[in-house]
């Protein structure tokens, strides 16, 4: 099977993703003729670039004949130019208003141009033409926010004003893709892209998706962004997407809200149930766009998966850090063919061992049970001879790799041991589900294994066999030779 691997160890926007696509063979052509096909103002600039040693591919979209900023960037010439305008007397905010006094009749206009970059060079202009006629017999005041990257908010007014905004709704979006001349499942994955950025920028805002106006995903460049890595992930040819996990990066970056922890709160919630981390690099690593493309993308997230390497591509951010290159790694492959035909399921766990031979009989049977019910996958003890030739046990607990820290922290404290080893394994596991059956004392599970469609194992729960076996004053093993008869009757009939 064709895989595409990501590797953030430098996170990911959008434009290092679709340099790392250009880098590992999709032609240029295709993102042009796209974002031909979208009819907006916009136009692709692609370069080869250093990062910190390594040649990558550089892609900027130049929206309304405008480059992208970092967002750090944008908001220092924002805020400076606002405190030039404004009088020494006046506080400096991004958020403006307009108050008219009794009996006025004004008409005034306005325009901006914003032009915003998320974290490593993924940028998104938004224009304003605001066009007000006021005729009131009292006072009142409208108030305009103009958001910044990360960010995408509910567009409400409360006066009746004409608006022509270049940043657009969810419905807009959708029209300008779904008039794109790109195949049918290009469009679909793009709209589930722009409705998971807007689903999340909906709950962080506590509103309705259909009322957010993307003040960030909505401009130009964001279009050009998510479109065309909807289509350069079909040219690529892939069966399945595989992402490492994503260095979000650290410190705090500027939104309308004011500063704010990184990852911005759209960039979380788009990565819920993604492994992620921090590392040295205090910037904006991980865009909320780069976070949507990955949500929707990627199948499952592990380390490098095994594969026969045809090619590699390198993505770049605009930003070039010090000893750290800013690069979006991407290496697409073949499988092995068994994993290819293997008729299970295989997924990577994390296997926890330590040696103890201090520790009372008790307190290691206490800790086993603990460990399962604190979301160990299983948990065992092995007898070993320890060093000075004193008998031990190795306690061998396997979890899912999420969990590995937590429980390794559990073993550290209740158990004796000094130290924790921990590897990565594969681990195949039949499908499993549990069917009731009815015998003459109560209800007792049956767990079924599935293998190629059949069942392959069937067992009767324990516990629901000790119960009753406890509460009828019946054989366990009575109970359990009962549980299966009835099973066997039930399913051949």
């Amino acid at each position: 099977m064709r895989i595409a691997y990501l590797e953030c160890f430098s996170g990911i926007s959008g434009d290092m993703f679709l340099g790392a696509l250009l880098d590992a063979g999709v032609p240029p052509e295709i993102f042009t003729r796209t974002v031909e096909a979208l009819g907006v103002d916009a136009r692709l600039e692609i370069s080869r670039v250093d990062r910190s040693g390594i040649s990558a591919t550089k892609l900027d979209v130049i929206a309304a004949g405008e480059k992208e900023l970092p967002r750090e960037e944008f908001w220092e010439g924002a805020v400076s130019n606002q405190q030039s305008a404004l009088s020494p007397a006046r506080p400096s905010t991004v958020e403006h208003s307009h108050d008219h006094g009794p009996s006025s009749s004004d008409t005034h206009s306005h325009s901006h141009r914003h032009e915003h970059s998320h974290g490593d060079g993924e940028s998104h202009g938004h224009s304003h033409e605001h066009s007000h006629d006021h005729g009131h017999s009292d006072d009142h005041a409208d108030s305009h926010s103009h958001t910044p990257p990360g960010a995408a908010m509910p567009h409400e007014h409360g006066q009746s004003h004409s608006h022509s905004h270049s940043h657009r709704g969810l419905k807009e979006i959708r029209q300008i893709i779904q008039a794109a001349s790109i195949s049918e499942s290009a469009k679909n994955r793009a709209v589930k892209i722009f409705e998971a950025l807007g689903a999340a920028e909906a709950k962080v805002h506590n509103t309705d998706i259909e009322k957010i106006h993307f003040h960030e995903v909505g401009a130009i460049d964001a279009i050009v962004d998510i479109v065309c890595a909807s289509v350069g992930a079909e040219a690529l040819g892939v069966e399945e997407w595989v992402c490492s996990p994503l260095n979000v990066g650290g410190g705090t970056v500027v939104c309308a809200h004011g500063a704010f922890p990184i990852p911005a709160p759209a960039t979380l919630e788009l990565l819920k149930n993604a492994p992620v981390y921090s590392g040295e690099i205090q910037k904006e690593l991980v865009t909320p766009t780069g976070a949507a493309i990955v949500s929707v993308l990627a199948s499952r997230f592990s380390q490098f998966p095994t594969m026969k390497t045809e090619k590699i591509g390198y993505g770049a951010g605009t930003r070039n850090f010090k000893n750290s290159p800013n690069v979006l790694r991407l290496t697409v492959g073949e499988t092995t063919a068994a994993q290819h035909e293997s008729p299970f399921p295989v997924e990577e766990i994390t296997v926890l061992e330590a040696n103890v031979d201090d520790m009372t009989p008790q307190v290691f049977g206490y800790v086993m049970e603990q460990a399962l019910q604190s979301g160990a996958l299983d948990a065992f003890g092995t007898p070993v001879q320890m060093k000075k030739s004193r008998p031990g046990m190795l306690l061998t607990v396997l979890c899912h790799t999420e969990d590995s820290q937590r429980l390794t922290k559990f073993i550290l404290s209740e158990t004796t041991t000094l130290g924790v080893r921990m590897r990565r394994e594969n681990r195949a596991a039949l499908t499993r589900r549990h069917v009731s059956v009815s015998t003459k004392w109560g209800e007792v599970r049956m767990k079924l294994a599935n293998l190629n469609g059949s069942i392959s194992n069937y067992a009767p729960e324990y516990e629901d066999c000790r119960q009753i076996a406890k509460e009828k004053k019946v054989p366990l093993k009575t109970v359990m030779q009962e549980a299966i008869k009835v099973y066997l009757e039930n399913t051949n009939g």
